[in-house]
Protein backbone atom coordinates (compact mmCIF):
# COMPACT_ATOMS: atom_id res chain seq x y z
CA UNK A 1 0.00 0.00 0.00
CA UNK A 2 1.30 3.25 -0.52
CA UNK A 3 1.91 5.66 2.05
CA UNK A 4 0.39 8.83 3.26
CA UNK A 5 1.88 12.29 4.25
CA UNK A 6 2.78 13.41 7.47
CA UNK A 7 -0.20 15.77 8.82
CA UNK A 8 -3.78 16.49 8.13
CA UNK A 9 -4.92 17.08 4.73
CA UNK A 10 -7.74 18.72 5.87
CA UNK A 11 -5.59 21.77 7.36
CA UNK A 12 -3.03 21.50 5.08
CA UNK A 13 -0.27 20.95 8.26
CA UNK A 14 2.32 18.69 9.00
CA UNK A 15 2.41 20.15 12.58
CA UNK A 16 1.50 16.92 14.77
CA UNK A 17 -0.50 18.67 18.09
CA UNK A 18 0.39 15.87 20.26
CA UNK A 19 2.67 12.37 19.71
CA UNK A 20 3.71 9.93 21.86
CA UNK A 21 5.78 6.80 21.31
CA UNK A 22 5.76 2.96 23.68
CA UNK A 23 8.08 0.53 23.48
CA UNK A 24 6.35 -2.42 24.40
CA UNK A 25 7.26 -6.08 25.40
CA UNK A 26 6.50 -9.02 23.89
CA UNK A 27 4.02 -10.32 25.96
CA UNK A 28 -0.01 -10.57 25.71
CA UNK A 29 -0.44 -8.11 28.82
CA UNK A 30 1.54 -5.47 26.42
CA UNK A 31 -2.17 -5.13 24.08
CA UNK A 32 -4.07 -3.97 27.20
CA UNK A 33 -1.11 -1.56 27.81
CA UNK A 34 -1.50 -0.59 24.37
CA UNK A 35 -5.04 -0.06 24.54
CA UNK A 36 -4.71 1.80 27.86
CA UNK A 37 -1.31 4.39 26.33
CA UNK A 38 -4.15 5.50 23.35
CA UNK A 39 -6.74 5.76 25.78
CA UNK A 40 -4.62 8.37 28.02
CA UNK A 41 -3.21 9.69 25.10
CA UNK A 42 -6.37 10.87 23.45
CA UNK A 43 -8.01 11.97 27.45
CA UNK A 44 -4.53 14.11 27.23
CA UNK A 45 -5.38 15.77 23.60
CA UNK A 46 -9.11 16.40 25.42
CA UNK A 47 -7.65 18.01 28.34
CA UNK A 48 -4.70 19.65 27.72
CA UNK A 49 -5.44 20.68 23.58
CA UNK A 50 -9.17 20.78 24.19
CA UNK A 51 -9.59 18.65 20.77
CA UNK A 52 -12.75 17.17 20.50
CA UNK A 53 -12.61 13.73 20.40
CA UNK A 54 -15.71 11.54 20.07
CA UNK A 55 -16.64 7.98 22.60
CA UNK A 56 -16.32 6.32 18.54
CA UNK A 57 -12.88 7.73 17.83
CA UNK A 58 -11.95 6.64 21.07
CA UNK A 59 -13.52 3.14 19.93
CA UNK A 60 -12.29 2.88 17.39
CA UNK A 61 -8.56 3.64 18.48
CA UNK A 62 -8.52 1.12 21.00
CA UNK A 63 -9.69 -1.27 18.16
CA UNK A 64 -7.44 -0.56 15.98
CA UNK A 65 -4.13 -0.68 18.58
CA UNK A 66 -5.79 -4.12 19.84
CA UNK A 67 -5.83 -5.25 16.04
CA UNK A 68 -2.42 -3.78 15.14
CA UNK A 69 -0.28 -4.48 17.96
CA UNK A 70 -1.63 -8.09 18.28
CA UNK A 71 -0.73 -9.11 15.02
CA UNK A 72 2.76 -7.70 15.54
CA UNK A 73 2.92 -10.12 18.36
CA UNK A 74 1.37 -12.96 16.94
CA UNK A 75 3.28 -12.93 13.62
CA UNK A 76 6.68 -11.46 14.78
CA UNK A 77 9.55 -12.49 16.63
CA UNK A 78 11.00 -9.33 18.65
CA UNK A 79 10.05 -5.69 19.83
CA UNK A 80 6.97 -3.58 19.04
CA UNK A 81 6.72 0.08 18.78
CA UNK A 82 3.61 2.26 18.70
CA UNK A 83 3.99 6.20 17.98
CA UNK A 84 0.49 8.33 18.39
CA UNK A 85 -0.07 11.20 16.39
CA UNK A 86 -3.02 13.71 16.65
CA UNK A 87 -3.66 16.64 14.07
CA UNK A 88 -6.88 19.13 14.90
CA UNK A 89 -9.07 15.96 12.54
CA UNK A 90 -6.68 12.65 13.01
CA UNK A 91 -5.33 9.92 15.57
CA UNK A 92 -2.40 8.18 13.66
CA UNK A 93 -1.53 4.90 14.98
CA UNK A 94 1.44 3.77 14.03
CA UNK A 95 3.01 0.33 14.66
CA UNK A 96 6.40 -1.18 14.17
CA UNK A 97 7.97 -4.90 14.18
CA UNK A 98 10.85 -6.06 12.75
CA UNK A 99 9.45 -8.54 10.20
CA UNK A 100 9.48 -6.59 6.48
CA UNK A 101 6.43 -8.51 5.20
CA UNK A 102 3.57 -6.58 4.39
CA UNK A 103 0.67 -7.83 5.64
CA UNK A 104 -2.26 -8.64 3.21
CA UNK A 105 -6.42 -8.92 3.92
CA UNK A 106 -7.32 -12.22 3.16
CA UNK A 107 -10.15 -12.74 0.82
CA UNK A 108 -13.67 -12.84 2.29
CA UNK A 109 -14.45 -16.52 3.73
CA UNK A 110 -17.49 -17.27 5.89
CA UNK A 111 -16.19 -20.22 7.31
CA UNK A 112 -12.80 -18.76 8.24
CA UNK A 113 -12.30 -18.45 11.87
CA UNK A 114 -10.00 -15.38 13.43
CA UNK A 115 -7.38 -13.73 11.11
CA UNK A 116 -9.92 -10.83 10.05
CA UNK A 117 -7.97 -8.16 12.06
CA UNK A 118 -6.47 -6.14 8.56
CA UNK A 119 -9.92 -6.49 6.94
CA UNK A 120 -11.18 -4.62 10.44
CA UNK A 121 -8.53 -2.28 10.83
CA UNK A 122 -9.35 -1.64 6.60
CA UNK A 123 -12.75 -0.97 7.22
CA UNK A 124 -12.68 1.09 10.21
CA UNK A 125 -9.87 3.64 9.27
CA UNK A 126 -9.91 6.63 6.97
CA UNK A 127 -6.50 5.63 6.07
CA UNK A 128 -4.17 2.73 6.27
CA UNK A 129 -0.65 2.26 4.82
CA UNK A 130 2.35 -0.18 5.47
CA UNK A 131 6.22 1.08 4.70
CA UNK A 132 8.49 -1.07 4.65
CA UNK A 133 11.69 0.71 6.98
CA UNK A 134 15.50 -0.39 6.82
CA UNK A 135 14.62 -3.19 9.42
CA UNK A 136 10.98 -4.55 9.50
CA UNK A 137 7.76 -2.35 8.52
CA UNK A 138 5.55 0.21 10.04
CA UNK A 139 1.91 0.35 9.39
CA UNK A 140 -0.04 3.56 10.07
CA UNK A 141 -3.65 3.46 10.49
CA UNK A 142 -5.70 7.09 10.38
CA UNK A 143 -8.70 7.78 12.03
CA UNK A 144 -10.80 10.57 12.02
CA UNK A 145 -11.77 12.41 15.77
CA UNK A 146 -15.26 13.44 14.84
CA UNK A 147 -18.10 11.11 13.77
CA UNK A 148 -18.92 12.93 10.75
CA UNK A 149 -18.17 10.65 7.82
CA UNK A 150 -16.55 11.54 4.47
CA UNK A 151 -17.61 10.55 1.38
CA UNK A 152 -15.03 8.40 0.74
CA UNK A 153 -15.04 6.38 4.25
CA UNK A 154 -19.02 5.93 3.44
CA UNK A 155 -18.10 4.38 0.07
CA UNK A 156 -16.11 1.35 2.00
Amino acid sequence: MESHGDGDSLTGTDEYLLRAGYALAGEDVCIADARHHAVAFLDEARTVRHLHVSERAMDLTQLVVSELVTNALKYVPGPVLMELRITAHMVDVLVWDSDPTVPAARPADPDRVGQHGLEIVKGVTHDLSTEQEPVGKRITARIALCDTLSGDTVRR
